[in-house]
């Protein structure tokens, strides 16, 4: 490959990332203000579950959130159905993450999470699916298509996912007025 073919990959990877990104943008409703609401009630912490790359993505928002004033870590839905379904108490909402909307390691853990009363917020890739259909609150992050030139590799599906949890976690900031003080409680 020649210098700038590299360039070339770089810039159109960079460009469907940002279109995608845009779209996202102009899709933001009601939903999104229902999620916030929703996070601002919570009594609890946020748990966040997610599997493969929506698990990585899933990983970083709790830690975004954690340290910007929501109580908030990850749970892998794999092991959640052995036994750490206990890190799940009454009063906390859960965040399921799945591009597809119909990860099995989640299908396997919404009946036990609904039975327990547990507000349940997810982001998907299908506005249709079996998890957005399940949550209380279900965000569509979908995208036109991957960056990956097989549209199979996630990419821009990955970008707005985390850009979705950056959204909800610096609007909630603002709504609790969480400055720089309480952030540097939490960067010593």
């Amino acid at each position: 490959m020649t210098e700038s073919a590299f360039l070339d990959d770089a810039r159109a990877v960079i460009a469907c990332e940002g279109e995608a990104l845009s779209t996202l943008g102009s899709r933001l409703d009601q939903r999104f203000v229902h999620a916030c609401e929703a996070l601002l009630a919570c009594t609890g912490r946020v748990i966040v579950t997610g599997m493969g790359k929506s698990g990585h993505i899933g990983s970083k928002i709790a830690a975004t959130l954690a340290s910007t004033g929501t109580p908030a870590f990850f749970v892998h839905p794999g092991e959640a159905s052995h036994g750490d379904l206990g890190m799940i108490t009454p009063g906390d909402l859960v965040l399921a993450i799945s591009n597809s909307g119909e990860t099995p390691e989640i299908l396997t853990i919404l009946p036990i999470i609904k039975r327990m009363g547990n507000t349940l917020l997810a982001l998907t890739g299908d506005d249709e699916s079996s998890i957005a259909g399940a949550a209380d609150i279900s965000l569509d992050v979908s995208v036109e298509r991957e960056a990956c030139p097989h549209n199979l590799a996630p990419t821009a599906s990955t970008t707005a996912t985390l850009a979705m949890g950056d959204a909800l976690a610096i609007a909630v900031l603002k709504a609790r007025n969480f400055g720089a003080e309480d952030f540097a409680r939490s960067h010593p």
